[in-house]
């Protein structure tokens, strides 16, 4: 039985942050001390090495939950299919629900029972639970919606991704202008014309590697010392997803049998355009290929890192035409591949 994605929905929030509205931050290295250069020559650097120009915000009304169902609504309403039918929904993220203005992630009750809630579903045997797996939280949710559905324990999965990072960030570190918001959701069903899951990898790097993105109080001297931010030893997971990605890509497509010239697209987690630029050479690399030009759609410059929301939002946009020069056509192999906290890394080699 091939299990594929019926639909697909993405949320985009409205408030637009560009690398301008940074020029009168406080930017402060690690000690706390301030840089020796202006923002500007800050926000240049940070710009040619991310390709970040703005990033999208979550308007203070809406929490990370509200995202996620307005995302999911428009995935099932893709999908044509009834909410009622879902056995699982499957909510990837990493802070919970972050009020604006607070501090404290909320997750009690999970994020996934509360978008089950607002979609109103009264199905008492559709499962609701929440996947805490770092940045490839998404695909993860998708292979275990897989496992459901290969294993006769369920036909309809609801896997979504969402976060707003806007809210765990500190104004004094320069890292702060990568994250933004967002949530992306997708139905995952048996039994479809609509795609194929043809393979998939997962694996965890987790001794020395598990504290490369953790929560760490503000470079600011005088600031809270108890208020905790998401901090990044940046050089670190740079190296470590140039090294250990590819690999993880290769396995994965290798396991489906597809040639590496038969792949369309690869959709990699938006986290900073120069390391998915080597990550996508050093994998085709490994077959001694080049990478097309057009082989990796990027959404980054637009709309900034937003965690787990990054890879089913850009799918959503180049599966209904919405990102320039980039398409997917029914036949088309695609890879998904992402990594984040954990350290986790996971791919998926999907026939459109």
């Amino acid at each position: 039985m091939n299990i594929g994605i019926a639909g697909t929905g993405s949320y985009i929030p409205s408030i637009i942050t560009k690398n301008e509205d940074f020029l009168e931050h406080q930017f402060l290295e690690t000690d706390g001390t301030g840089f020796n250069y202006e923002n500007a020559v800050i926000i240049e650097k940070f710009k040619a090495i991310t390709g970040i120009l703005e990033r999208r915000y979550a308007s203070p009304d809406l929490n990370t939950s509200d995202l996620g169902h307005l995302a999911a609504e428009k995935a099932i309403q893709d999908a044509g299919i009834d909410k009622e039918e879902l056995d699982y929904i499957i909510f990837a993220h990493n802070f919970g629900d972050v009020t604006s203005g607070k501090i404290q992630g909320d997750t009690l009750p999970s994020l996934a029972t509360r978008v089950k809630h607002l979609l109103k579903i009264k199905n008492t045997k559709c499962v609701a639970y929440d996947m805490i797996f770092g940045c490839p939280g998404w695909i993860e949710g998708v292979i275990q919606a897989m496992a459901f559905i290969k294993s006769g324990l369920a036909k309809k999965c609801l896997v979504i991704g969402g976060e707003t990072l806007s809210r765990v960030v500190d104004d004094h570190d320069r890292d702060s202008m990568i994250y933004s918001d967002g949530a992306g959701a997708a139905i995952i069903e048996g039994g479809s014309s609509s795609g194929e899951i043809l393979s998939h990898a997962s694996v965890t790097h987790a001794n020395g590697e598990a504290y490369y993105l953790f929560f760490d109080k503000t470079y600011k001297a005088d600031g809270c010392p108890n208020t905790r931010y998401i901090k990044m030893h940046g050089r670190k997971i740079y190296e470590f997803a140039c090294t250990h990605v590819p690999q993880a890509m290769k396995d994965c497509l290798d396991e489906s049998g597809v040639d590496i010239k038969a792949v369309k697209k690869i959709f990699i987690h938006q986290a900073n355009e120069k390391m998915d630029e080597a990550i996508i050479k050093r994998f085709y690399r490994l077959y001694g290929e080049q990478p097309p030009v057009d082989i990796m759609p990027m959404s980054i410059h637009k709309l900034g890192n937003s965690s787990v929301a990054t890879i089913p939002t850009l799918f959503d946009l180049v599966r209904k035409g919405e990102l320039e020069n980039h398409e997917v056509k029914k036949g088309d192999v695609v890879i998904f591949a992402s990594v984040g906290a954990g350290m986790n890394i996971n791919a998926i080699t999907y026939k459109v």
